[in-house]
């Protein structure tokens, strides 16, 4: 069974970066990486997603989407997913998550298709 544990958050100023790291041990490392993120009193968010199989990478197509801001990568020889983080907002203060595992086609982007977890790091952005 494969643990994930989440590195690199912390308090960043608006318009900052910061770099989320995911290591993945005990398993096997094929497996979608996908990165999520929870805001108080929110549901948890989908932000993006890379395949092992075809190397596809997905991000978030939501209203407040992250994409063209985060940049979501991975390193199979290092067993780690990464997540960069750039021009940070308030509003993308919340605990981000990792998760693992073999999605169906199609549910990337949804929390209950991933059975594997870390346990989250807090990202906060002042204004």
């Amino acid at each position: 069974q494969v643990q994930l544990a989440e590195s690199g958050g912390g308090l960043v100023q608006a318009g900052g970066s910061l770099r989320l790291s995911c290591a993945a041990s005990g398993g096997t490392f094929r497996y979608t990486m996908g990165w999520f993120r929870q805001a108080p009193g929110k549901e948890r968010e989908f932000i993006a997603a890379s395949t092992w199989s075809s190397g596809s990478i997905y991000y978030s197509n939501s209203a407040d989407s992250v994409k063209g801001r985060f940049t979501i990568s991975r390193d199979n020889a290092k067993n780690t997913v990464y997540l960069q983080m750039n021009s940070l907002k308030p509003e993308d203060t919340a605990v981000y998550y990792c998760a693992a595992d073999q999605p169906p086609v199609g549910s990337y982007n949804r929390p209950a298709a991933y059975d594997y977890w870390g346990q989250g790091t807090q990202v906060t952005v002042s204004s």
